[in-house]
Protein backbone atom coordinates (compact mmCIF):
# COMPACT_ATOMS: atom_id res chain seq x y z
CA UNK A 1 0.00 0.00 0.00
CA UNK A 2 2.83 2.30 0.20
CA UNK A 3 3.08 2.66 -2.99
CA UNK A 4 -0.48 3.74 -3.90
CA UNK A 5 -0.67 7.37 -3.98
CA UNK A 6 -3.77 9.05 -5.64
CA UNK A 7 -2.21 12.61 -5.27
CA UNK A 8 1.19 14.52 -5.97
CA UNK A 9 2.25 16.81 -3.51
CA UNK A 10 1.81 19.76 -5.66
CA UNK A 11 -1.32 18.54 -6.86
CA UNK A 12 -3.25 18.13 -3.20
CA UNK A 13 -1.74 21.82 -2.52
CA UNK A 14 -3.46 22.67 -5.82
CA UNK A 15 -6.82 21.19 -4.19
CA UNK A 16 -6.05 22.47 -1.11
CA UNK A 17 -5.64 26.48 -1.96
CA UNK A 18 -8.88 26.00 -4.46
CA UNK A 19 -11.37 25.03 -1.91
CA UNK A 20 -14.34 27.79 -1.61
CA UNK A 21 -17.63 28.12 -0.29
CA UNK A 22 -20.90 27.60 -2.46
CA UNK A 23 -23.99 29.25 -2.44
CA UNK A 24 -27.13 27.28 -1.82
CA UNK A 25 -28.14 27.79 -5.37
CA UNK A 26 -25.33 26.71 -6.64
CA UNK A 27 -25.09 23.06 -5.39
CA UNK A 28 -24.82 20.36 -8.17
CA UNK A 29 -23.02 22.83 -10.72
CA UNK A 30 -20.37 22.40 -12.76
CA UNK A 31 -17.96 24.13 -10.75
CA UNK A 32 -19.61 22.70 -7.46
CA UNK A 33 -19.47 19.14 -8.87
CA UNK A 34 -14.91 19.92 -9.81
CA UNK A 35 -14.77 21.07 -5.83
CA UNK A 36 -16.88 17.64 -4.73
CA UNK A 37 -14.46 15.67 -6.71
CA UNK A 38 -11.43 17.73 -5.68
CA UNK A 39 -12.77 16.61 -2.10
CA UNK A 40 -13.42 12.76 -2.27
CA UNK A 41 -9.65 12.94 -3.76
CA UNK A 42 -8.13 14.88 -0.43
CA UNK A 43 -10.33 12.51 1.77
CA UNK A 44 -9.22 9.29 0.25
CA UNK A 45 -5.58 10.75 0.03
CA UNK A 46 -5.76 11.88 3.68
CA UNK A 47 -7.08 7.82 4.37
CA UNK A 48 -4.04 6.65 2.82
CA UNK A 49 -2.16 9.17 4.25
CA UNK A 50 -3.32 7.80 7.92
CA UNK A 51 -3.09 4.36 7.04
CA UNK A 52 0.49 4.40 5.82
CA UNK A 53 2.02 6.42 8.61
CA UNK A 54 4.41 8.26 6.78
CA UNK A 55 3.36 12.29 7.18
CA UNK A 56 -0.04 13.96 6.56
CA UNK A 57 0.14 16.53 4.20
CA UNK A 58 -3.28 16.95 3.43
CA UNK A 59 -3.91 17.80 7.36
CA UNK A 60 -1.02 19.91 6.56
CA UNK A 61 -2.04 21.84 3.52
CA UNK A 62 -5.95 22.37 5.42
CA UNK A 63 -4.35 24.04 8.48
CA UNK A 64 -1.42 25.94 6.07
CA UNK A 65 -4.42 27.50 3.88
CA UNK A 66 -6.95 28.20 6.57
CA UNK A 67 -9.25 25.86 4.67
CA UNK A 68 -10.45 24.07 7.65
CA UNK A 69 -13.08 26.92 8.32
CA UNK A 70 -14.24 26.48 4.56
CA UNK A 71 -14.89 23.07 5.42
CA UNK A 72 -17.28 23.32 8.01
CA UNK A 73 -19.30 26.03 6.20
CA UNK A 74 -19.54 24.01 3.13
CA UNK A 75 -20.76 21.08 5.36
CA UNK A 76 -23.41 23.01 6.98
CA UNK A 77 -24.39 24.36 3.45
CA UNK A 78 -25.34 21.22 2.28
CA UNK A 79 -26.66 19.70 5.50
CA UNK A 80 -29.21 23.11 5.36
CA UNK A 81 -29.73 22.04 1.46
CA UNK A 82 -30.68 18.65 2.24
CA UNK A 83 -33.15 20.21 4.86
CA UNK A 84 -34.77 22.39 2.91
CA UNK A 85 -34.07 22.14 -0.42
CA UNK A 86 -33.91 18.08 -1.07
CA UNK A 87 -37.22 17.58 0.62
CA UNK A 88 -38.89 19.79 -2.42
CA UNK A 89 -37.15 18.47 -4.75
CA UNK A 90 -38.78 15.18 -3.99
CA UNK A 91 -42.24 16.41 -3.86
CA UNK A 92 -42.32 17.23 -7.46
CA UNK A 93 -44.42 15.07 -8.83
CA UNK A 94 -43.49 15.24 -12.29
CA UNK A 95 -39.74 15.39 -11.61
CA UNK A 96 -38.54 11.92 -12.98
CA UNK A 97 -34.63 12.61 -13.82
CA UNK A 98 -33.28 9.94 -15.93
CA UNK A 99 -30.55 9.92 -13.80
CA UNK A 100 -30.37 10.18 -10.06
CA UNK A 101 -26.66 10.63 -9.61
CA UNK A 102 -26.01 14.28 -10.12
CA UNK A 103 -28.15 14.67 -6.72
CA UNK A 104 -26.84 11.80 -4.99
CA UNK A 105 -23.68 13.47 -5.27
CA UNK A 106 -25.04 17.03 -3.27
CA UNK A 107 -27.03 14.44 -1.11
CA UNK A 108 -23.22 12.55 -0.78
CA UNK A 109 -21.68 15.67 -0.44
CA UNK A 110 -22.22 15.93 3.49
CA UNK A 111 -21.13 12.43 4.31
CA UNK A 112 -17.57 13.24 2.39
CA UNK A 113 -16.59 16.28 4.40
CA UNK A 114 -17.45 14.73 7.74
CA UNK A 115 -15.55 11.75 6.73
CA UNK A 116 -12.44 13.67 5.74
CA UNK A 117 -12.97 16.05 9.06
CA UNK A 118 -12.88 13.28 11.20
CA UNK A 119 -9.55 11.95 9.54
CA UNK A 120 -7.67 15.26 10.18
CA UNK A 121 -8.94 15.95 13.63
CA UNK A 122 -7.42 13.09 15.06
CA UNK A 123 -4.67 16.39 14.87
CA UNK A 124 -5.17 18.97 18.23
CA UNK A 125 -3.49 21.85 15.69
CA UNK A 126 -6.37 21.08 13.37
CA UNK A 127 -9.01 22.03 15.84
CA UNK A 128 -7.20 25.15 16.51
CA UNK A 129 -7.40 26.07 13.04
CA UNK A 130 -11.18 26.17 12.77
CA UNK A 131 -10.91 29.20 15.22
CA UNK A 132 -14.15 30.32 15.45
CA UNK A 133 -16.30 28.04 13.57
CA UNK A 134 -15.82 25.43 15.75
CA UNK A 135 -18.45 26.60 17.22
CA UNK A 136 -20.47 25.85 14.51
CA UNK A 137 -19.14 22.59 14.54
CA UNK A 138 -19.94 21.99 18.11
CA UNK A 139 -23.90 23.09 17.24
CA UNK A 140 -23.95 20.69 13.91
CA UNK A 141 -22.48 17.50 16.14
CA UNK A 142 -25.15 18.40 18.45
CA UNK A 143 -27.79 18.19 16.17
CA UNK A 144 -26.54 15.15 15.17
CA UNK A 145 -25.97 13.14 18.07
CA UNK A 146 -29.86 14.29 18.92
CA UNK A 147 -31.07 12.68 15.99
CA UNK A 148 -29.01 9.70 16.92
CA UNK A 149 -30.39 9.10 20.47
CA UNK A 150 -34.14 10.04 19.26
CA UNK A 151 -33.98 6.98 16.25
CA UNK A 152 -32.42 4.78 18.48
CA UNK A 153 -35.81 5.07 21.01
CA UNK A 154 -37.96 4.64 17.35
CA UNK A 155 -35.66 0.97 17.20
CA UNK A 156 -32.59 2.32 15.35
CA UNK A 157 -31.55 3.23 11.93
CA UNK A 158 -33.67 2.38 9.04
CA UNK A 159 -33.18 -0.65 6.44
CA UNK A 160 -32.04 0.10 3.45
CA UNK A 161 -34.90 -2.42 1.72
CA UNK A 162 -36.94 -0.58 -0.70
CA UNK A 163 -40.79 -1.51 -2.02
CA UNK A 164 -41.50 -3.08 -5.41
CA UNK A 165 -43.25 0.34 -5.93
CA UNK A 166 -40.90 2.77 -5.34
CA UNK A 167 -39.33 5.50 -8.10
CA UNK A 168 -35.78 6.64 -7.85
CA UNK A 169 -36.22 9.73 -5.94
CA UNK A 170 -37.71 7.41 -3.42
CA UNK A 171 -35.23 5.36 -3.08
CA UNK A 172 -32.47 7.95 -3.29
CA UNK A 173 -34.84 9.51 -0.02
CA UNK A 174 -34.02 6.11 1.46
CA UNK A 175 -30.37 5.93 0.82
CA UNK A 176 -30.13 9.81 2.24
CA UNK A 177 -31.43 7.90 5.71
CA UNK A 178 -29.44 5.69 5.90
CA UNK A 179 -26.01 7.53 4.81
CA UNK A 180 -27.55 9.97 8.25
CA UNK A 181 -26.87 7.01 10.48
CA UNK A 182 -23.55 6.99 9.47
CA UNK A 183 -22.59 10.83 9.68
CA UNK A 184 -24.01 11.13 12.72
CA UNK A 185 -21.62 8.50 13.73
CA UNK A 186 -18.66 10.16 12.16
CA UNK A 187 -20.34 13.30 14.16
CA UNK A 188 -19.36 11.63 16.96
CA UNK A 189 -15.65 10.87 16.66
CA UNK A 190 -15.16 14.75 15.28
CA UNK A 191 -17.08 15.74 18.64
CA UNK A 192 -14.37 13.45 20.81
CA UNK A 193 -11.67 15.10 18.80
CA UNK A 194 -13.01 18.80 19.99
CA UNK A 195 -12.86 17.74 23.23
CA UNK A 196 -9.38 16.54 23.49
CA UNK A 197 -8.73 19.85 22.80
CA UNK A 198 -10.73 21.03 25.68
CA UNK A 199 -7.70 23.08 27.44
CA UNK A 200 -7.15 25.22 24.83
CA UNK A 201 -10.89 25.93 23.30
CA UNK A 202 -12.19 29.14 24.09
CA UNK A 203 -14.79 29.89 26.98
CA UNK A 204 -17.95 30.44 24.12
CA UNK A 205 -16.76 26.64 23.06
CA UNK A 206 -16.85 25.08 26.55
CA UNK A 207 -19.91 26.72 27.52
CA UNK A 208 -21.82 25.42 24.20
CA UNK A 209 -20.38 22.14 25.14
CA UNK A 210 -21.04 22.08 28.61
CA UNK A 211 -23.94 24.60 29.15
CA UNK A 212 -26.18 24.95 25.80
CA UNK A 213 -26.03 21.40 24.78
CA UNK A 214 -25.04 20.21 28.23
CA UNK A 215 -23.68 17.73 26.20
CA UNK A 216 -22.34 15.17 29.17
CA UNK A 217 -25.65 14.39 29.40
CA UNK A 218 -26.61 13.55 25.88
CA UNK A 219 -23.40 11.40 25.90
CA UNK A 220 -24.28 9.26 28.72
CA UNK A 221 -28.23 8.83 26.63
CA UNK A 222 -25.93 7.55 23.69
CA UNK A 223 -23.88 4.90 25.95
CA UNK A 224 -27.28 4.00 27.46
CA UNK A 225 -29.06 3.38 23.95
CA UNK A 226 -26.27 2.22 21.88
CA UNK A 227 -27.49 2.83 18.61
CA UNK A 228 -24.69 1.58 16.84
CA UNK A 229 -25.31 -2.33 18.85
CA UNK A 230 -28.91 -4.11 18.10
CA UNK A 231 -29.81 -8.12 18.22
CA UNK A 232 -30.82 -9.82 14.87
CA UNK A 233 -32.01 -13.20 16.04
CA UNK A 234 -30.85 -13.62 19.00
CA UNK A 235 -27.26 -12.55 17.70
CA UNK A 236 -25.66 -9.09 18.71
CA UNK A 237 -24.57 -7.14 15.84
CA UNK A 238 -22.65 -3.81 15.55
CA UNK A 239 -22.57 -1.52 13.15
CA UNK A 240 -18.26 -0.82 11.78
CA UNK A 241 -17.52 -0.04 7.81
CA UNK A 242 -20.89 0.71 6.70
CA UNK A 243 -22.40 -2.27 7.68
CA UNK A 244 -23.76 -4.26 10.50
CA UNK A 245 -20.90 -7.56 11.29
CA UNK A 246 -22.36 -10.34 13.94
CA UNK A 247 -20.52 -10.25 16.81
CA UNK A 248 -19.18 -13.52 18.01
CA UNK A 249 -19.70 -13.92 22.08
CA UNK A 250 -15.99 -14.15 22.55
CA UNK A 251 -16.15 -10.82 21.31
CA UNK A 252 -18.70 -9.17 23.22
CA UNK A 253 -17.19 -7.77 26.43
CA UNK A 254 -14.49 -6.00 23.66
CA UNK A 255 -14.77 -2.39 23.40
CA UNK A 256 -16.24 -0.96 20.01
CA UNK A 257 -14.50 1.90 18.93
CA UNK A 258 -17.81 4.22 19.32
CA UNK A 259 -18.27 3.51 22.79
CA UNK A 260 -14.41 3.93 22.97
CA UNK A 261 -15.28 7.78 21.57
CA UNK A 262 -18.40 8.51 24.02
CA UNK A 263 -16.36 7.41 27.11
CA UNK A 264 -12.95 9.75 25.93
CA UNK A 265 -15.28 12.18 25.35
CA UNK A 266 -16.86 11.79 28.59
CA UNK A 267 -13.11 11.73 30.25
CA UNK A 268 -12.61 14.79 28.79
CA UNK A 269 -15.77 16.77 29.55
CA UNK A 270 -15.99 15.43 32.89
CA UNK A 271 -12.22 15.83 34.33
CA UNK A 272 -10.11 17.98 32.69
CA UNK A 273 -9.85 21.13 35.20
CA UNK A 274 -11.03 23.85 32.25
CA UNK A 275 -14.20 22.29 32.14
CA UNK A 276 -14.80 21.49 35.83
CA UNK A 277 -14.67 24.84 36.43
CA UNK A 278 -16.88 25.70 33.91
CA UNK A 279 -19.74 22.57 34.20
CA UNK A 280 -22.71 22.69 36.33
CA UNK A 281 -23.23 20.08 38.65
CA UNK A 282 -27.50 20.26 38.93
CA UNK A 283 -29.55 17.81 40.26
CA UNK A 284 -30.31 16.46 36.70
CA UNK A 285 -26.97 16.32 35.65
CA UNK A 286 -25.80 14.38 38.59
CA UNK A 287 -28.49 11.77 37.89
CA UNK A 288 -27.63 11.15 34.58
CA UNK A 289 -24.17 11.09 35.56
CA UNK A 290 -24.40 8.35 38.09
CA UNK A 291 -25.46 6.09 35.19
CA UNK A 292 -22.51 5.57 33.96
CA UNK A 293 -20.85 3.75 37.83
CA UNK A 294 -23.18 0.59 35.77
CA UNK A 295 -21.17 0.85 32.53
CA UNK A 296 -17.74 0.85 34.70
CA UNK A 297 -16.89 -3.00 34.82
CA UNK A 298 -13.57 -4.66 35.64
CA UNK A 299 -13.69 -5.60 32.09
CA UNK A 300 -13.70 -2.32 30.86
CA UNK A 301 -11.73 -0.93 33.11
CA UNK A 302 -9.14 -3.05 31.71
CA UNK A 303 -9.41 -1.76 28.78
CA UNK A 304 -9.41 1.69 29.56
CA UNK A 305 -7.65 2.25 32.61
CA UNK A 306 -8.03 6.13 32.46
CA UNK A 307 -11.59 5.41 33.34
CA UNK A 308 -10.62 4.39 36.82
CA UNK A 309 -10.18 8.45 37.53
CA UNK A 310 -13.78 8.36 36.21
CA UNK A 311 -15.42 6.43 38.61
CA UNK A 312 -13.22 8.03 41.64
CA UNK A 313 -15.19 11.46 40.12
CA UNK A 314 -18.70 9.49 40.38
CA UNK A 315 -17.90 8.18 43.58
CA UNK A 316 -17.12 11.76 44.78
CA UNK A 317 -20.22 12.79 43.26
CA UNK A 318 -22.80 10.17 44.76
CA UNK A 319 -21.85 12.11 48.06
CA UNK A 320 -21.35 15.67 46.79
CA UNK A 321 -24.63 18.49 47.12
CA UNK A 322 -25.66 19.40 43.60
CA UNK A 323 -25.53 23.10 42.93
CA UNK A 324 -28.49 25.65 41.37
CA UNK A 325 -28.16 26.46 37.67
CA UNK A 326 -25.32 29.35 37.51
CA UNK A 327 -27.05 32.97 36.09
CA UNK A 328 -23.54 34.47 35.46
CA UNK A 329 -23.98 37.39 32.94
CA UNK A 330 -21.38 36.22 30.36
CA UNK A 331 -19.94 37.55 26.81
CA UNK A 332 -19.84 34.57 24.33
CA UNK A 333 -19.84 34.12 21.07
CA UNK A 334 -22.32 32.53 19.38
CA UNK A 335 -22.45 30.56 16.17
CA UNK A 336 -23.47 32.14 12.84
CA UNK A 337 -23.27 30.00 9.64
CA UNK A 338 -26.22 28.48 10.28
CA UNK A 339 -28.56 31.26 11.34
CA UNK A 340 -26.35 33.50 7.95
CA UNK A 341 -27.23 31.06 5.72
CA UNK A 342 -30.96 30.54 6.52
CA UNK A 343 -31.11 34.37 6.45
CA UNK A 344 -29.67 34.88 3.26
CA UNK A 345 -31.77 31.54 1.59
CA UNK A 346 -35.28 32.48 3.94
CA UNK A 347 -38.17 32.22 1.87
CA UNK A 348 -36.25 31.30 -1.71
CA UNK A 349 -36.09 27.57 -1.19
CA UNK A 350 -38.84 27.01 -3.45
CA UNK A 351 -36.87 28.89 -6.13
CA UNK A 352 -33.58 27.34 -5.53
CA UNK A 353 -35.53 23.74 -6.23
CA UNK A 354 -37.01 25.19 -9.31
CA UNK A 355 -33.35 27.19 -10.98
CA UNK A 356 -31.97 23.50 -9.64
CA UNK A 357 -34.53 21.59 -11.52
CA UNK A 358 -33.80 22.95 -14.67
CA UNK A 359 -30.39 24.21 -14.87
CA UNK A 360 -28.11 21.36 -12.70
CA UNK A 361 -30.39 18.04 -11.96
CA UNK A 362 -31.52 18.00 -15.88
CA UNK A 363 -28.27 17.24 -17.64
CA UNK A 364 -27.84 16.17 -21.39
CA UNK A 365 -26.76 12.78 -21.88
CA UNK A 366 -23.38 13.82 -23.35
CA UNK A 367 -23.29 16.04 -19.76
CA UNK A 368 -23.91 12.49 -18.07
CA UNK A 369 -21.62 10.67 -20.10
CA UNK A 370 -18.61 13.51 -19.39
CA UNK A 371 -19.77 13.39 -15.83
CA UNK A 372 -19.47 9.58 -15.34
CA UNK A 373 -16.38 9.25 -16.70
CA UNK A 374 -14.79 12.08 -14.09
CA UNK A 375 -16.68 9.81 -11.17
CA UNK A 376 -15.26 6.62 -12.85
CA UNK A 377 -11.63 8.47 -12.77
CA UNK A 378 -12.40 9.60 -9.19
CA UNK A 379 -13.59 6.87 -7.36
CA UNK A 380 -10.88 4.25 -8.80
CA UNK A 381 -11.65 1.18 -7.09
CA UNK A 382 -7.61 -0.09 -6.45
CA UNK A 383 -7.41 3.62 -3.94
CA UNK A 384 -11.09 2.55 -2.85
CA UNK A 385 -9.77 -1.02 -1.90
CA UNK A 386 -6.77 0.47 0.04
CA UNK A 387 -8.49 2.83 2.26
CA UNK A 388 -11.41 -0.23 3.28
CA UNK A 389 -10.62 -0.54 7.09
CA UNK A 390 -10.73 -4.35 6.67
CA UNK A 391 -11.16 -7.12 4.30
CA UNK A 392 -14.93 -7.13 2.42
CA UNK A 393 -17.57 -8.94 4.16
CA UNK A 394 -21.11 -10.29 3.12
CA UNK A 395 -23.69 -8.36 2.25
CA UNK A 396 -25.99 -11.38 3.06
CA UNK A 397 -24.04 -13.53 6.13
CA UNK A 398 -20.34 -11.04 6.77
CA UNK A 399 -18.28 -13.87 6.38
CA UNK A 400 -15.22 -12.85 4.75
CA UNK A 401 -16.07 -12.20 0.82
CA UNK A 402 -14.43 -12.12 -2.35
CA UNK A 403 -16.83 -11.74 -5.17
CA UNK A 404 -18.35 -8.76 -5.96
CA UNK A 405 -21.47 -7.61 -7.60
CA UNK A 406 -20.70 -7.48 -11.33
CA UNK A 407 -23.43 -4.82 -12.36
CA UNK A 408 -23.21 -2.33 -9.64
CA UNK A 409 -19.36 -3.17 -8.03
CA UNK A 410 -20.69 -2.14 -4.86
CA UNK A 411 -21.76 -5.16 -2.50
CA UNK A 412 -19.58 -8.05 -1.82
CA UNK A 413 -20.96 -11.99 -1.37
CA UNK A 414 -18.77 -14.95 0.06
CA UNK A 415 -20.65 -17.23 -2.41
CA UNK A 416 -23.40 -17.35 -5.27
CA UNK A 417 -26.20 -18.50 -2.93
CA UNK A 418 -25.52 -15.48 -0.32
CA UNK A 419 -26.23 -12.98 -3.56
CA UNK A 420 -29.15 -14.73 -4.87
CA UNK A 421 -30.68 -14.91 -1.15
CA UNK A 422 -29.74 -11.01 -1.07
CA UNK A 423 -31.06 -9.62 -4.34
CA UNK A 424 -34.64 -9.27 -2.92
CA UNK A 425 -32.74 -6.19 -0.99
CA UNK A 426 -30.26 -5.26 -2.99
CA UNK A 427 -31.86 -5.59 -6.20
CA UNK A 428 -33.37 -1.55 -6.43
CA UNK A 429 -29.62 0.26 -4.95
CA UNK A 430 -28.28 -1.98 -7.38
CA UNK A 431 -29.84 -0.77 -10.34
CA UNK A 432 -29.64 2.85 -9.05
CA UNK A 433 -25.97 3.00 -8.52
CA UNK A 434 -25.38 0.83 -12.17
CA UNK A 435 -27.15 4.07 -13.39
CA UNK A 436 -23.50 6.11 -13.20
CA UNK A 437 -22.14 3.21 -15.39
CA UNK A 438 -24.59 3.51 -18.23
CA UNK A 439 -24.22 6.78 -18.52
CA UNK A 440 -20.84 6.13 -19.69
Amino acid sequence: MGDLELLLPGEAEVLVRGLRSFPLREMGSEGWNQQHENLEKLNMQAILDATISQGEPIQELLVTHGKVPTLVEELIAVEMWKQKVFPVLCRVEDFKPQNTFPIYMVVHHEASIINLLETVFFHKEVCESAEDTVLDLVDYCHRKLTLLVARSGCGGPPEGEGSQDSNPMQELQKQAELMEFEIALKALSVLRYITDCVDSLSLSTLSRLLSTHNLPCLLVELLEHSPWNRREGGKLQQFEGSRWHTVAPSEQQKLSKLDGQVWIALYNLLLSPEAQARYCLTSFAKGQLLKLRAFLTDTLLDQLPNLAHLQSFLAHLALTETQPPKKDLVLEQIPEIWERLERENRGKWQAIAKYQLQHVFSPSEQDLQLQAQRWAETYRLDVLEAVAPERPRCAYCSADASKRCSRCQNEWYCCRECQVKHWEKHGKTCVLAAQGDRAK
